[in-house]
């Protein structure tokens, strides 16, 4: 009943807003985290990439623009996705099972990933788009109204929109609301820092454990600095799940799969959720297929042989292993289905059948 009352604030809510659905991005909003390098040009220090741009020139994102020798975000106060989703859907696993996380998004992202399953969205300029307008209060206020403890940015790369999530993650927190963010992770250390103030939860997607990987199918980017994003998140104490996309024949080998389960329990701990999720075809690799649920529980049995204590399948509803088991009494303490739960063995944050301290945000 009370997911009803959230889908229903939303269709109105959604509602209300479509007058403005058809005007573009609003004005640009000076953007952070960026040098003048004289004589106009400029370099965005928001992100590794450190686009070096002309006047005119967008950086990689689309999202960051050089205006007369000064840098300017188009991603603020004019977000073109507004939903209130399922806390796991994000995923949060470990996370207020069964609450509701509002959740927006600005069109662009500072990765090509040709897998993406947003594409549609994140690879779009947020001027060029049609997209509703909330202001920070707006959508702190809305996310209050729909009973929603959580506001998550998602669906696209929130670092792209960095100033509009920044301001709205304040106010959140200010009106006793928590924040939550689903990235690629590519951003540097000091934007990281400042914005990790007031996050309670992010997940970071890992997309595979080799340089090759992150450059060969069309992000052009570096592991490195995800790496140490990750590690950064869990030294400022927020708390952290990790999701990977195996893909068929691009990062499903079991040696790199063991790699990086050894990596993630040495620099960032055993009690880190590890999600495996399912890749369906889509956007520029339509060629491959979905993912053998055999290769999913393959990558499983290899996370907890390395000794990771928290490990989903992830797009296989009904799956036993989208559930949370005990690490003491291997019982079920979060039982799923999707994203619905269907039991919660949880108590003061320990399982109930024998006292384990089960590792999230549990109150």
């Amino acid at each position: 009943m009370k997911r009803k009352v959230f889908i229903y604030f939303m269709v109105m809510f959604l509602a209300s807003l479509t007058l403005f659905a058809a005007e573009k991005a609003q004005a640009p909003h000076p953007a952070l985290y960026w040098k003048d390098l004289g004589e106009k040009s400029v370099q965005c220090q928001l992100c590794p990439r450190k686009c070096i741009l002309s006047p005119g020139q967008r950086g990689v994102c689309t999202v960051r623009i050089n205006k007369d020798g000064k840098l300017y975000s188009l991603g603020y106060g004019n977000p073109i996705a507004v939903h209130v989703d399922p806390i796991e859907k994000k995923p949060f696993f470990h996370v207020l099972p069964g609450t509701s996380a509002f959740s927006i998004a600005v069109a662009g992202c500072n990765m090509r990933c040709l897998f993406c399953q947003n594409w549609q969205i994140s690879q779009s300029k947020p001027d060029e788009t049609e997209n509703y307008h909330m202001s920070p209060m707006d959508v702190v206020g809305a996310a209050g109204e729909a009973g929603s403890p959580f506001v998550v940015y998602t669906y696209t790369e929130p670092t792209v929109f960095y100033e509009y999530m920044l301001d709205i993650c304040r106010l959140a927190r200010a009106q006793g609301l928590r924040n939550g963010m689903h990235s690629c992770g590519y951003i540097n250390e000091e934007p990281l820092k400042e914005l990790l103030k007031y996050m309670d939860a992010v997940n970071i997607d890992l997309k595979g454990f080799n340089r090759e990987f992150y450059n060969k199918l069309g992000m052009m980017a570096e592991l490195e600095p995800v790496l140490a994003t990750l590690k950064t998140i869990k030294n400022e104490g927020v708390w952290l799940e990790i999701t990977n996309l195996i893909i068929p024949g691009q990062n499903d080998d079991p040696g790199e799969i063991r790699k990086m389960c050894f990596w993630i329990k040495e620099n960032l701990g055993d009690e880190v959720p590890l999600h495996f999720s399912r890749f369906t075809p889509s956007f520029k690799l339509q060629n491959l297929p979905p993912t053998p649920t055999s290769k999913l529980e393959e990558a499983f049995s290899i996370a907890k042989e390395v000794g990771l204590k928290y490990v989903y399948i992830g797009n296989v509803p009904g799956h036993p292993q989208e559930n949370t088991y005990c690490p003491g009494c291997k019982k079920v303490v979060i039982g799923r289905v999707g994203y619905n739960i269907l039991q919660n063995n949880i108590k003061n944050n320990k399982c109930k059948f024998c006292g384990y301290k089960i590792a999230g945000i549990w109150e």
